[in-house]
């Protein structure tokens, strides 16, 4: 299967290009993703909101994994910040079609990223891939992301549309910044700690990804989540008895939106949603228990022999 990651230089983006053979990486530094990504990996320049990608990264590809866009967690949400945040996913979607209609051979399937941001803070609600949007920055932000990517449906394309948790793996992401403040001794919940909180090991959004392209039977919405999802002040015991460390100094919700401004609504918001459509479809989670999880990327087991 001949592939085309976008994104494909990201937390997720590596770990997925790496599970391809000879894959295809769009990326706005094109010669850096050929050196960090190394031999076998073709690249080709692209600004999202520019324009469509070149016709030549698509030529022959059958599957299109798109995971671009403009890093949530990382900086204050300034106005300039959040169209930042919107323009690389709605518009990048939208050029990304427009490039698959011009096609005269198009792919198989598109596998297009989104968040589980889309449910914003439901309590204690049990949420499936059939819940409606939230209204608030992220919840439009994802519906307009999720809109441009169905439009590749009209084209024949079957579309995949991956609600990604808070994702956890070694080397960067949402446990890259948590490490620092629990290994000394500094860490604790979030505001009460009762907001539910739908992680995911990013080796399952990888298996979920690719068997999302391989299963010709599912389409549309999917939750790229645990079937396990945990409170926060359960996820910061669990991270605290991993790593041997405290883990009882919280930091309150006034303090969040003080530091973070926007960006802790986020933060401290109960999204327990759960992946109701990949279980169905056959998907076995490789990492569903947190404390597993969390040893397999921090504590990871010696080479044998």
């Amino acid at each position: 299967m001949l592939a085309l990651v976008t994104g494909g230089t990201g937390f997720i983006g590596r770990a997925l290009v790496a599970r391809l053979e000879a894959p295809r990486v769009l990326s706005r530094d094109a010669a850096r993703a050929r050196a960090s990504l190394g031999a076998g990996v073709e690249a080709f320049a692209w600004d999202p909101e520019a324009g469509p990608p070149p016709a030549a990264a698509l030529d022959g590809v059958e599957a299109v994994f798109h995971l671009a866009g403009d890093s949530v967690g990382e900086g204050r949400w300034t106005a300039a910040k959040k169209a930042r945040i919107r323009d690389s996913r709605e518009k990048g979607t939208r050029n990304l079609v427009a490039a698959l209609a011009a096609l005269p051979k198009r792919p198989r399937v598109l596998v297009s990223a989104s968040a589980v941001g889309w449910y914003g803070d439901r309590g204690e609600e049990v949420l499936d891939e059939a819940a409606p949007a939230a209204t608030d920055f992220l919840g439009e932000v994802c519906a307009a992301w999720e809109a441009e990517a169905r439009k590749a449906e009209a084209l024949g394309v079957r579309v995949v549309r991956l609600r990604l948790g808070v994702v956890l793996g070694e080397g960067g992401g949402a446990l890259g910044r948590m490490l620092l403040p629990f290994r000394l001794g500094v860490g604790g919940r979030l505001g009460s700690g009762r907001q539910w909180m739908p992680w995911v090991h990013r080796d399952d959004v990888v298996g979920l990804a690719l068997h999302a392209a391989a299963t010709a039977s599912l389409s549309g919405a999917v939750n790229a989540v645990s079937p396990n999802p945990v409170t926060n002040a359960e996820f910061t015991r669990t991270l605290g008895r991993v790593l041997r460390r405290p883990a009882f100094l919280p930091a309150p919700a006034f303090a969040l939106r003080l530091a973070l401004g926007e960006f802790a609504e986020v933060l401290l918001a109960s999204t327990r949603a759960v992946p109701r459509t990949a279980e169905q479809s056959g998907y076995r989670f490789r990492h569903p228990d947190l404390e597993q999880a969390l040893r397999s990327i921090l504590l990871p087991a010696p080479p044998a022999g």
